[in-house]
């Protein structure tokens, strides 16, 4: 039985009221979907590689064409959504990402697959930063390091079950199915997106095209040159020239965004600590995490012959634990700051990843694996939401969006280099040929990424303590926050 709501206005405060239930339910669903489609390839890599006959560094394209466009593009994401409204753009990247997902459950051969890839990664890059902008948004301040926590959980949930749902399909189905389970959670997000999410503008109304280009060409360089360096020989000109264009255009993207009135990243957000040292965290984990996952989803399968299922189900230890822990991280960093939640997790992942590089074989038995799984996955959980609180909490509300764009770009790019310098090492210490070649790369890769992540800890320390009397809008040390700029959003409608 429905109530009439004699009073409009009444009504459309009631619809407002109502609206942080939506966007947490909508954006929850958007994040699950794109955070799954990050690790649910993963467990369906050797079955591709059967099936396509591809290399090992057309598996590499097959995962970082998707995160490399997603990287590269979230800060335009973000600008766009500023620019023409954040709902709006959500519903064009949720429909952009349906449609390459389809394109790729329909891929014959390795080119196609990874172009649909990339298309893949240029919508997911419109969806993901307009989640944590929209909930932020539609979340009270006192609020938000719950909501952030939540969400991070969802991020979790997608984390675990992304590789249990590749192999379950996989062996179930067939590989192309992995790509097709997009396509009805996206049918059913687009019209929901456009009639119960509020529209917003952000204060930037002008795209940074050079910035975009130049930070663009300048990751696909530097990325070609770390994937193809072991192949073509890392002192080749092949290999240099790559290199060295990539650096030289990363450094004109710094000059010019440090200087144009419409930047996508504006350089002075670095003068806080407590974004560059929480952006550090997350780089480092990113790098060393999904580094190793790259090479340790398929260890199950390729070194000790198990099915797909099989493998996803092995993963759960340490993919299924940001489920359970990351809420009640985001709520204790409300608490106590982020500073020793993410210097925490990054010394328990660091020691979760060195430990396994001492213990695996192809014999090695799974009980062995637990402990260090359920280390790494809890590590993971502690870093999610409280990096998230110190980024948002360092630079002005009006700059939520920009600031998010930032945050999951580095994040990305994190793991893209993590997968292609962790491959480069495994592809000159082993191969696929046998279990025990397998094993000896995967032995030989794994310490980078636990270096990485011992560097991330001594980094998080860096993290300003909270300041006293801080609220939930503004935590964990905006010491020299960004300078406010007054909001220009639009009249919120919430159809």
């Amino acid at each position: 039985m429905s109530t009439t709501i004699a009073d409009p206005l009444a009504g459309q405060k009631l619809r407002l009221r109502e609206s942080p239930r939506w966007a947490l339910a909508i954006t929850s669903v958007a994040l699950f979907m794109v955070t799954l489609d990050n690790l649910v390839v993963t467990m369906a890599l050797p079955a591709i590689r059967r099936s396509l006959h591809a290399s090992i560094q057309s598996l590499e394209w097959t995962v970082n064409a998707y995160t490399l466009t997603f990287a590269v593009l979230l800060l335009t994401g973000a600008a766009l959504g500023d620019r023409f409204g954040r709902r709006r753009m959500f519903v064009v990247g949720l429909a952009v990402f349906t449609a390459a997902s389809a394109a790729a459950a329909l891929s014959p051969d390795t080119g196609l697959l990874i172009a649909a890839r990339a298309v893949q990664g240029a919508g997911a890059a419109i969806v993901l930063p307009l989640t944590l902008t929209l909930l932020s948004e539609a979340t009270p301040p006192q609020r938000r390091g719950m909501a952030l926590g939540i969400w991070s959980g969802v991020s979790g949930l997608g984390v675990a079950i992304g590789p249990l749902a590749g192999g379950a399909v996989v062996q179930g189905l067939d590989w192309h199915w992995i790509f097709w389970i997009n396509v009805p959670v996206g049918v059913m997000l687009l019209p929901l997106a456009r009639t119960r999410l509020a529209e917003s503008r952000g204060p930037s109304r002008r795209l940074d095209i050079p910035g975009l280009a130049l930070v663009g060409a300048g990751l696909l360089g530097i990325t070609y040159a770390v994937i193809r360096g072991q192949a073509l020989g890392w002192t080749s000109a092949g290999i240099l020239a790559p290199m060295s264009a990539g650096v030289a255009l990363l450094a004109t993207f710094a000059w010019w965004e440090a200087q144009t009135d419409a930047p996508m990243l504006p350089m002075r957000f670095f003068r806080s600590r407590a974004f560059s040292a929480a952006n550090a965290v997350s780089f480092a984990m990113y790098f060393g995490v999904f580094g190793s996952i790259f090479l340790l989803a398929q260890f199950f399968q390729t070194a000790q012959g198990y099915s797909p299922l099989a493998a996803g189900l092995r993963t759960l230890p340490w993919t299924a634990m940001p489920i359970a822990v990351a809420p009640f991280a985001g709520l204790l960093s409300d608490r106590i700051g982020s500073r020793p939640l993410l210097a925490a997790g990054l010394a328990l992942q660091a020691t979760a990843i060195a430990w396994l590089a001492v213990i695996l074989a192809p014999g090695v038995s799974y009980t062995l694996l637990v402990v260090p799984f359920v280390l790494a996955g809890t590590g993971m959980a502690m870093v999610f939401a409280p990096a998230s609180s110190a980024v948002l909490g360092s630079v002005a509300p009006a700059e939520v969006g920009q600031a998010s764009g930032a945050t999951n770009a580095i994040r990305e790019l994190g793991g893209v280099l993590g997968i292609a310098v962790l491959a480069s090492v495994f592809s000159a210490h082993g191969s696929y040929a046998a279990p025990a070649s397998f094993a000896a790369g995967l032995t030989a890769a794994l310490p980078v990424g636990a270096a990485f992540l011992a560097v991330g800890a001594v980094i998080a320390l860096l993290v300003p303590r909270p300041a006293p009397g801080g609220d939930g809008g503004r935590r964990d040390g905006a010491d020299q926050p960004a300078a406010a700029v007054p909001s220009s959003k639009a009249p919120s409608s919430v159809r």
